[in-house]
């Protein structure tokens, strides 16, 4: 407890667990008159549970139904702060759609695609352990069917039709509403029998949440919410019932009675439930304190008869019920006390006349005294309406006048005694301005005065303060403040406006004002400002060794003052002709004192300078030549660095020639081996500042001094420098060098440092060098770069990163100082174990049939190791571009194809790729193909084929596959052989008539083309000469279209129409070839076209990028016979060996016929052979999708 106080510190902060002081507190304070007690203290500590571990399994939800996403955070004091957020630690977006509740939970009314991801995380955030808890993430995933249902809502929270709240009085109440259906229900709130209050409703979370502050017992009641949409509406009453604390009507009082009187103690509280209310004496029991026969418990009230000074105690009242209590303290003092005067005796009170007077007479005593107020010393009792007695004792004139100075006795009497007091009482006259400031009108530059004449009280001072637009005067000299008067000189626009006259004293304040305005004045020639002229007249005086003094004439300042003068001089004897500065001083000052250097002529000039600009110079003084004396300083920067391994170089800063301070300036250049007991070797030189001393032994620390001397002597004694003589390299390579490999593409390599002696020079740090020898997985060599690691200072090891793995490297380790590098150590070889191989160089899928597609694939361009196996997974992906089941197989490392056989026909398949080591697998390529559906002519097997045919004829079964732009359309017969079919087709729900397409042959399907991407369609399916017999209609619908599909050019009119122009100019090339050659002319057709190549239209050389000559080996060569661009529209690469996949930076690099790329980047583009094919397949929706994933 702190001392002197009744606080209670609990410090935890140097050990010691918050439990162990969890409980309730109570203070009591305790004198020989009584105990008082306080309020119950419940200390609890902190807590910040974690999240209790639970399987949160993936929800799946159709689109348009509800969720509730539960948090249920753990229970902590205080309660936590609950708040969704994801992955990334953004907030969720919230909306009408998608809410939090009060108990922290995330509610849908209704789920969209959109809302389909994996990370929906809850957290709770402890404010007062500063800490937050996060819950698993919550996996939701959105399936959408066709068409999506609406429904009228449906109540979320609360459950059911009625619910109930109970709140204390003074709190806020939340009650809360979330509705589920489709379109999003609007909530809307009403009270039963009442309005909802004003001013204290508020409407929160989109309208859910309703919120009522500083509730009271007039709100209860029933509350209503009602959710609507266009399908109907939900509701739910909530009976809410507002309880209170208690809370005081009238708490108790400290009671102070004198032996013998009366008194009441009253203790009243109301709340709901009623409060109970009960007293203790000195923080006990009232039914258990000591007895007391002047005290009478009556329910809420004490009465107190008759009290003798035992009487005296300090009673505590209680007030509870279930929701809280109040407790309260209050002293009965009963004392014998004859009066007293608190206040000071003879105080005096000063005031202005007809104003209100105030006398104090503070007074304590038991039994109360009673006041009286006396004018004079044997005056009369004051009475009267003139007079104001309050109850504290204080006497109030209010009116004061001339005649009501005086002195007064306030007198204060019990029974116990009487006491007086006197105070003095001042009137004072008001103060007064008998001559206000007037209105001024004054021209521009003039001069105006405001008069204000004030009469006071002769015993008052009273201080005058003049505001301009009621703020202070400008800080300007033009405005000068007399005694009566304010006079403003040079009168500009910008003092135009009201100018106030404050008078005040220390008991009254008056005031008075006036308006300026500024009008223009007469014109008067402009005012020309320019540079000072320059100063004349310059003279010396009090010429001493080491000083002189200055005086000039100030030139006319041209309307400008000038605001200092800049001083230079001139060193005839070093540099004559050169001005250097010296000092400046105001431009109020005419003389300055300058300080000089021995054995300088000087000569000075002054510059005037203003706020225009500087003067041209003085004309320059008479010349003043110092005498000589000895150096004052030293050579600076003075350095002894070797430049070979035999000499030592010592240079130095030489001093300027008024340094030298006199003739014949010389340095004494003074050096000896540190460390060594030699005496001091000496030269004197003269205009040089550098000496070389030679015969010097490798790298020795040297003692250095460069000291200046003159004619005259010595400068004081120079401090000493430490140099070195020349370094060389370095004898020795360091030894022991050890390498242990960490991991595929990390060493650490070690060795022993090397003599300090051995160095010869500064330790500059190591060098390792180290190069790849060769792979351990191809054994072949390549031309050896070798890399350099620099390691500062006396290290003895470092680590070798951006190593390749499974290969053999060589190192060795160099010391290096400022000369350079030392003898290299024995080279070390190290291998570096295998690592994941890279991804294959390429896969490519080719050869698709009904059943099958035949992939090839390169080995990776890294194996890093042993290849052991292969690694293929695929999966198809339906028309949703949903994937379905993954199938992985594993391949012999030495194969390079596969044909992979019973895949469905029509279908589109993913595969994933990758290479294994015995370290691991490497990274993956895909690639997407699809197997082929023949339309001209696979039969499928005749439907009931050996059974009995049915009487008639039947069409059922009829099924769709759609796609963007085509739709497949199948289904099974029944009847008579060799029927002809035909397909309608439609629009649903249009009045449109139905299309017609006739089926070739006999066959059980057909495919529809040139369809509406995002469209439903109905179909149905007939037999010609069957009497108009047809199916059962389907309806399907062509999947959307998307922003990247492929566009076929060879079925765009332009490209087509492009073609046919091209292939009219060559017949016409032809045909006049042919007239030419007959007449017998020679074209060399080629010789030309390489002498005048066209740069638009050469090919490109792959190796160099430079245009090239046309090849006749193959870019002519006729299509093959019966060669067609395949269903799937993959181009073989014997077609055209100039594909724009050999330019592409990935091995899975698709363009587009248009040109656009639209593969995805997959690492270095390694070069194929010419013979292989290569897929040029044109993505589906999905994979345009996939490339920029």
């Amino acid at each position: 407890m702190k001392p002197n106080s009744g606080t209670l510190v609990i410090n935890i902060m140097n050990g010691g667990k918050a439990e162990a002081y969890e409980g309730v507190y109570q203070c009591t304070a305790r004198n020989e008159r009584g105990a008082a007690i306080s309020n119950n203290i419940v200390i609890r500590p902190s807590r910040s549970p974690l999240w209790t571990k639970e399987k949160l399994e993936p929800n799946q939800v159709r689109e348009g139904d509800s969720l509730v996403l539960h948090c249920r955070p753990p229970v902590g004091l205080p309660p936590p702060i609950i708040f969704w957020m994801d992955n990334a630690f953004q907030r969720l977006p919230q909306s009408e759609r998608v809410s939090q509740g009060l108990n922290g939970d995330l509610y849908f009314s209704n789920v969209q695609p959109e809302d389909t991801r994996e990370d929906y995380i809850c957290y709770a955030r402890f404010n007062h352990t500063q800490t937050i808890q996060q819950k698993q993430p919550i996996s939701v995933k959105v399936f959408s069917t066709k068409p999506v249902t609406e429904r009228q809502p449906i109540l979320l929270t609360p459950t059911g039709s009625t619910s109930t709240k109970v709140e204390l009085r003074g709190n806020v109440l939340l009650l809360e509403c979330i509705a589920a259906g489709l379109p999003t229900p609007v909530i809307h709130w009403i009270k039963e029998g009442g309005e909802l209050p004003a001013n204290r409703t508020f409407f929160e979370n989109f309208k859910k949440t309703l919120k009522i502050i500083d509730v009271s017992e007039a709100d209860s009641g029933n509350y209503k919410c009602i959710a609507r949409n266009i399908l109907g509406s939900a509701h739910h009453v909530i009976s809410v019932t507002v309880k209170a604390a208690p809370y005081w009507i009238t708490a108790p009082r400290n009671l102070v009675l004198s032996p013998g009187e009366d008194g009441t103690l009253i203790c009243r509280a109301n709340g709901n439930p009623k409060p109970n209310i009960s007293w203790l004496a000195n923080g006990v029991p009232i039914a258990i304190a000591p007895e007391d026969p002047s005290r009478k418990v009556d329910g809420d009230t004490i009465i107190f008869s008759h009290v003798q000074e035992r009487s005296s105690a300090v009673y505590q009242c209680n007030a509870s019920n279930e929701y809280g209590y109040l407790l309260a303290n209050a002293f009965v003092n009963v004392l014998a006390e004859p009066p007293r005067i608190l206040t000071p005796a003879n105080k005096l009170y000063q005031v202005i006349s007809d104003s209100p007077a105030l006398l104090d007479c503070a007074y304590f005593g038991s039994p109360k005294p009673e006041i009286e107020w006396f004018k004079g010393v044997k005056g009369s009792i004051l009475r009267g309406s003139e007079y104001v007695f309050h109850d504290n004792g204080t006497l109030e004139i209010p009116v004061a006048q001339k005649d009501s100075t005086g002195t007064y006795t306030c007198v204060a009497r019990n029974e116990l005694g009487k006491v007086q007091n006197e105070v003095q009482l001042e009137v004072k006259d008001p103060t007064m301005i008998i001559k206000q400031p007037e209105y001024k009108v004054i021209q521009r530059y003039g001069q105006v005065s405001f008069e204000c004449i004030i009469k006071h009280d002769s015993t008052l001072l009273p201080t005058v303060i003049w505001l301009k637009d009621n703020d202070e005067l400008p800080d300007d000299e033009r405005f000068l403040v007399g005694k009566d008067n304010l006079t403003i000189m040079n009168v500009t626009d910008k003092d135009d406006g009201t100018y106030t006259c404050i008078v005040n004293t220390t008991l009254d304040s008056v005031s008075a004002s006036a308006v300026l305005t500024v009008v223009a004045a007469p014109p008067t020639p402009a005012i020309i400002y320019a540079r000072p002229n320059p100063p004349f007249d310059l003279e010396l005086t009090g010429q001493l060794e080491r000083s002189v003094e200055l005086s000039w004439i100030p030139g006319d300042e041209n309307n400008s003052p000038i605001t200092n003068f800049v001083i230079e001089y001139e060193d005839g004897l070093h540099e004559p002709g050169v001005w250097h500065y010296q000092t400046e001083v105001p431009g109020t000052q005419t003389t300055v004192q300058l300080k000089l250097s021995p054995y300088v002529n000087y000569s000075f000039r002054v510059i005037a300078v203003n706020e225009i600009g500087r003067s041209q110079p003085s004309e320059p003084s008479e010349q003043y030549l110092t005498k000589s004396a000895n150096p004052d300083e030293n050579p600076s920067n003075v350095q002894g660095i070797g430049s070979e391994p035999d000499n030592l170089v010592i240079t130095w800063e030489s001093l300027k020639g008024f340094q030298s301070n006199g003739p014949g300036l010389q340095y004494k250049v003074s050096w000896r081996q540190k460390d060594v007991d030699d005496e001091w070797t000496s030269v004197i030189v003269a205009n040089v500042s550098k000496y070389i001393v030679s015969g010097t032994p490798t790298f020795v620390p040297y003692e250095i001094k460069v000291q200046a001397l003159n004619d005259l002597g010595y400068a004081p004694e120079p401090s000493e420098v430490i140099g070195h003589s020349g370094e060389d390299l370095p004898m020795v390579a360091p030894g022991n060098v050890q390498v242990h490999v960490i991991n595929s593409t990390l060493a650490k390599v070690h060795w022993d440092p090397v003599p300090l002696k051995t160095v010869r020079g500064h330790l500059q740090g190591y060098k390792v060098y180290y190069w790849k020898v060769q792979s351990l997985s191809r054994r072949s060599r390549r031309h050896v770069e070798k890399k350099i690691l620099t390691f500062r200072g006396n290290k003895t090891f470092g680590m070798l990163p951006g190593l390749e793995p499974y290969s053999s490297y060589k190192l060795n380790v160099r010391v290096v100082n400022g000369k350079g590098e030392g003898p290299a150590s024995p080279d070390k070889v190290f291998k570096t174990p295998e690592g994941v191989p890279s991804s294959p160089s390429f896969l490519k899928i080719t050869n698709p049939t009904l059943d099958s597609l035949t992939l090839e694939w390169g080995s990776p361009t890294h194996p890093n190791g042993v290849l052991t196996s292969y690694i293929l997974k695929f999966q198809p992906i339906n028309n949703t571009h949903e994937l379905g089941p993954l199938v992985e197989i594993r391949i012999p490392a030495n194969e390079s194809s596969l044909i992979l056989k019973n895949l469905n026909y029509s279908t589109r398949y993913k595969f994933y790729f990758n290479a294994q080591t015995s370290v691991g697998s490497g990274n993956q390529i895909t690639e997407e193909a699809v197997t082929i559906m023949d339309e001209a002519g696979i039969l499928r097997p005749a439907v009931g084929a050996g059974k009995v045919q049915p009487l008639y004829p039947r069409i059922r079964n009829v099924t769709t596959a759609a796609a963007e732009t085509y739709a497949n359309i199948s289904w099974e017969y029944e009847g008579p052989d060799h029927a002809n079919f035909y397909v309608e087709y439609g629009v649903a729900g249009s009045k449109e008539d139905w299309k017609k397409e006739i089926v070739n042959g006999s066959r059980s399907f057909f495919v529809l083309k040139g369809l509406t991407p995002g469209t439903a369609y109905k179909v149905r399916v007939g037999a010609e000469g069957l009497s108009g017999f047809r199916s059962s209609e389907d309806v399907f619908e062509t999947g959307p279209a998307m922003a990247s599909r492929q566009v076929d050019i060879a079925t765009q009119g332009w490209f087509i129409g492009l073609m046919c122009a091209v292939a009219l100019l060559i017949l016409i090339l032809l045909i006049v070839c042919f007239i030419r050659r007959n007449k017998g002319g020679k074209y060399p057709v080629k010789e030309k076209e390489d002498a005048h190549a066209d740069p638009e239209i050469q090919p490109m050389k792959e190796d160099d990028g430079t245009f090239g000559e046309y090849s006749d080996a193959e870019d002519h060569k006729p299509l093959k016979k019966g060669s067609r661009t395949p269903s799937d529209r993959t181009v073989k690469k014997e077609d055209s060996d100039d594909s724009l996949v050999d330019y592409g930076e990935g091995v899975n690099g698709q363009f587009n016929e248009d040109g656009s790329f639209i593969g995805q980047y997959s690492g270095k583009k390694e070069k194929e052979p010419a013979e292989g094919n290569e897929s040029s397949e044109a993505p589906s929706p999905v994979n345009a999708m996939n490339s920029f994933v």
